[in-house]
């Protein structure tokens, strides 16, 4: 009886191609925005993640001020000095690198090409704690980073705007009044989840800078790498007990430097990602439940239509429950392929987006699935009330209709 049942649901459809295909429009659209927007989402969190994780190996950056990020009160605390970075390498337990860096905007130049950069001096420590290899070349040896040897290593984007698709090794690099040796290139890593270009920048030993482009033996950052399966937190507790001893800071004082987890930066980032893409996806799915009301509606002109068919089956010996059945699994049906159709527009709208937005494109099966079984459910829920109707009516009634 199923078998018949879906075969004259299926002949239904099909007399009326056009008219299916309205009616599943809402459906098909409402599968394919929650699938492709929580897709999207999943890859933009994967994203933010992988951006900031970039940034640094269990990574605790140390700067001066109360507060982090924009209207950040730096201006008044003192800066770090390198001695600070060598008490917290030589005393605290459980730090794998421990690198102090001074930054400042310089045009570096070589032959007839300039470009305005990031220069940083720092140690060699400084491409553990950051993530950072070496796409050809070297780093600093012990050496040049406590002479502050003229030697430099510079990004992909330095590499592309002076040099072009040519070997930068052993080239001499003007940096502001000074010149300096490429002696490493680095890895390209893209850009960092608040969008800047984390591989335009020029490295080179801390004395060097300090000397050459600051004046002075300040130091702006302090970067801190964990080593794996040591406690976080309790290293950031230890960071700032030392740091407010060395600064001298009584029991009353507040602390006038920030340490910042960058775990726990992902972590915000990628919660608020997740949020947004619930968000979007239940917004989406608003259009599943248009697309069940115009399944509803479609269906109840339809039994309209087939009063006198209805009541023919009835007349004859059809019973209530196997009139259910066959507008039921009609309203199912037609669900059904809005569903798949919707999984199939998701694919391919998921993978177009995921390649314009620049993200990784994850493929979720328990939402296709959900969304799939969550577009059958529609069909049953809406489809109910219309087959109802048509099971309850009068055979008599139906005959006379015209």
């Amino acid at each position: 009886m199923f078998t018949n049942t879906l075969l004259l649901a299926l002949r239904e459809i099909r007399r009326n191609l056009l008219r299916s295909f309205l009616t599943v429009l809402g459906i098909v659209i409402g599968v394919a925005a929650v699938i492709t927007m929580v897709t999207v989402g999943n890859g933009a969190t994967r994203a933010v993640s992988d951006q900031i994780s970039s940034l640094g190996s269990n990574l605790l950056m140390v700067r001066p001020g109360q507060r982090q990020g924009p209207g950040r009160d730096a201006g008044g605390a003192p800066l770090f000095k390198e001695a600070d970075a060598d008490a917290l390498a030589a005393q605290i337990a459980g730090l794998r690198a421990v690198a102090p860096a001074v930054s400042r905007g310089a045009v570096v130049v070589w032959g007839a090409r300039n470009w305005s950069t990031v220069v940083t001096g720092t140690n060699a420590e400084y491409f553990t704690t950051n993530n950072w290899t070496l796409a050809s070349g070297r780093v600093f040896s012990d050496t040049e980073v406590r002479s502050g040897a003229s030697v430099c290593l510079i990004g992909a984007t330095v590499r592309r705007e002076l040099f072009g698709s040519g070997d930068p090794i052993g080239a001499q690099l003007r940096v502001a009044r000074f010149s300096c040796q490429v002696i490493g290139l680095l890895a390209s890593k893209g850009q960092a989840a608040i969008g800047q270009d984390q591989d335009d920048t020029v490295v080179l030993p801390l004395h060097a800078v300090q000397r050459r482009l600051t004046g002075n033996t300040n130091v702006q950052t302090l970067l801190l790498s964990v080593a794996e399966g040591a406690d976080t937190q309790r290293i950031q507790r230890q960071v700032e007990e030392l740091l407010r001893e060395r600064r001298k800071l009584s029991e009353s004082d507040e602390n006038n430097f920030n340490v910042v987890d960058t775990r726990q930066i992902a972590e915000t980032l990628s919660g608020t990602t997740r949020v947004m893409t619930m968000l979007l996806g239940a917004v989406a799915a608003v259009s599943l439940i248009v697309g069940g009301i115009g399944i509803m509606n479609i269906m109840l002109v339809s039994v309209t239509e087939r009063t006198r068919e209805i009541g023919v089956r009835l007349a004859i010996g059809a019973l209530e429950h196997e009139v259910l059945l066959q507008f039921l699994i009609e309203a199912v049906v037609l669900a059904a392929i809005g569903g798949l159709i919707g999984l199939a527009l998701a694919a391919l709208a998921s993978a177009a987006l995921a390649a314009l937005m620049e993200v990784p494109l994850l493929f979720d099966a328990k939402i296709n699935v959900a969304s799939f079984l969550f577009s059958a459910l529609i069909g049953v829920v809406f489809g109910y009330f219309p087959a109802r109707r048509a099971a309850r009516l009068d055979p008599i009634e139906a005959l006379r209709h015209e």
